[in-house]
């Protein structure tokens, strides 16, 4: 038997406490067959959430039964919508006319877009307006818009030809190498063509691996919104006081060893 003592991993608090990427360690002159194999698989997911496509219909029949309609930004396909971020910010001719025909002023509208991650739409967004709605009871909320190759803005002319008060848009955040599927909101009081990101307000980061739960950013959502109709006023002009509920842990790897 050896005498050799094993030292204890000094990155393995830290590496409990966050989903960084912390003490890898090496084997030879590369990394452990583990953490190079974790990183390639990180790396894959990030580009299939930026690459995915939305399934429109699936989405529709989530939300039910809340009404909904689906329109689509001035983008026909995927290349041109991570090429030309300004043209997923106005809807096409087609999509005006069908939501003004819609208009009826409510004081919520919910905006649902892809964004660059189709998947944490897909699999969150539905389900954070139903966690809202019994926080906005009161409200007349107007039928959700699922918009196609839509970019932040679009909710602003969307909620606008709707005669909103209010847009609460719901978007797909850009994926990074320890979060695919975060979902971001931001909230526009009086939303119209030209409003500037600093009269938003953002709630980002609801995921399950270490973000807000979906609990919690319904939670903002609905102070946020009763408090922007009661102010008068979202943005740099509306500080967030919600009452803070605790993260979500992050998800811990299964054991295995460092290299393989």
């Amino acid at each position: 038997m050896s005498d050799k003592i094993i030292p204890l991993d000094p990155y393995a608090a830290l590496r409990a406490a966050t989903p960084a990427r912390i003490g890898l360690g090496r084997s030879g002159d590369s990394l452990p067959t583990r953490a190079l194999l974790d990183f390639q698989l990180a790396h894959a997911r990030a580009r299939d959430a930026v690459h995915g496509a939305l399934d429109v219909a699936a989405l529709a029949r989530t939300l039910a039964p809340l009404p909904s309609v689906c329109v689509q930004s001035q983008i026909e396909e995927s290349a041109t919508y991570l090429r030309r971020p300004d043209l997923g910010r106005r809807l096409n001719a087609d999509s005006r006319q069908r939501l003004a025909e819609l208009a009826e002023n409510p004081d919520v509208v919910f905006v649902i877009a892809d964004g660059l991650s189709a998947s944490a739409v897909q699999t969150q967004a539905a389900a954070l307006i139903a966690a809202s709605l019994p926080g906005l009871a009161g409200l007349k909320i107007g039928p959700v818009v699922i918009a196609h190759f839509g970019r932040v803005a679009l909710g602003d002319e969307i909620a606008k030809i709707l005669g909103g008060k209010l847009c609460v848009l719901l978007v797909g955040e850009r994926p990074g190498l320890s979060v695919a599927d975060s979902l971001g909101v931001y909230i526009t009081y009086e939303p119209r063509p030209g409003r500037r990101d600093s009269e938003r307000n953002c709630i980002s980061n609801i995921h399950a691996n270490g973000g807000l739960s979906l609990e919690q950013g319904a939670a903002t959502v609905c102070w946020l919104a009763r408090a922007a109709l009661s102010r008068q006023a979202t943005g740099v002009a509306l500080k967030d006081e919600s009452p803070r509920l605790p993260l979500t842990p992050p998800l811990q790897p299964e054991l295995a060893p460092q290299a393989l």
